[in-house]
């Protein structure tokens, strides 16, 4: 049974994510980079879905969308939000929150380029979040930007990366009998500070 303590853990939360990162990208689950992301409009109402991690470094973890989807437009008005990563299969979860700020247009294009050529049409595509009358109309729409961009697909003015800022870590290890371990981090004038949470 893996445990999880002060003791043992990195003292930079990065740094113990990309120890974790690494063993679950190992351990030949599906999909590792899946992530629950949670935010909230302006007036505090809550919302949540599943998003793939593309990227983290000291800087941040980032992640690609339509910025007028509803999650778009959540975090450009309220830029805030948290990342719950779930490995089930290792009994472990790891929660992050933050600050949220949009990527520069060029880091947005270099990852743009490398996404499949259907991707790239589909971000066209797919007016993320509105009602559509069905899926002929999304069907039509991928064609005539196929037929459009052929193998040329530039990068959508309303597509690109948000970075999540961290300011908070929790890294969950499944024990027996519900005593879970609970190692949080908390960064206070630049410091990350260590506690242990009851499970």
């Amino acid at each position: 049974m893996k445990t999880l303590t002060k003791s043992s853990v990195d003292k930079n939360p990065i740094k113990q994510f990309a120890k974790w990162y690494k063993e679950i990208l190992q351990s030949g689950i599906k999909e590792p980079t899946a992530m629950t992301l949670a935010t909230a409009s302006k007036e505090g109402v809550p919302s949540v879905r599943t998003v793939l991690l593309k990227g983290y470094d000291e800087n941040g973890f980032l992640f690609f969308t339509n910025y007028e989807s509803r999650k778009g437009k959540e975090l450009t008005e309220n830029p805030v939000a948290e990342l719950l990563f779930y490995w089930m299969d290792l009994q472990r979860q790891v929660r992050i929150s933050g600050k949220v700020e949009k990527i520069s247009k060029l880091e947005s294009e270099n990852y743009f380029k490398t996404r499949p050529l259907e991707s790239k049409i589909g971000a066209w595509a797919s007016k993320q979040s509105e009602v559509i009358p069905d899926r002929e109309y999304l069907e039509k729409q991928f064609s005539e930007y196929e037929k459009k961009f052929k193998d040329n697909v530039p990068l959508p003015s309303n597509w690109g990366g948000f970075r999540l800022i961290p300011e908070r870590f929790e890294f969950w290890q499944g024990r027996e009998s519900r005593l879970h371990d609970r190692i949080c981090y908390l960064k206070k004038n630049n410091v990350w500070e260590i506690v242990r949470l009851a499970p």
